[in-house]
């Protein structure tokens, strides 16, 4: 994998848990519990963001290389 795509992933990633942490720091500042309803949005997001580019990097990748 390119060093470029590397970097966009820690870049996205990075981002990502910035937002996890805000999100779960703002339900204990308002001594909310944490339930299923409260944390499926950090997973839908995870789903809604990391999938897609696994796929586009990650798996279409290696059927790039492998037709090299």
């Amino acid at each position: 994998m390119k060093t470029g795509i590397i970097i966009r992933f820690a870049i996205i990633g990075l981002l990502w848990l910035g937002v996890c942490a805000w999100f779960v720091a703002r339900l204990m500042a308002t001594r909310e519990a944490l339930t299923l309803m409260s944390l499926f949005p950090l997973i839908a997001s995870a789903v809604i963001v990391f999938v897609p580019l696994y796929k586009k990097y990650i798996k279409n990748g290696k059927k790039a290389n492998s037709n090299k």
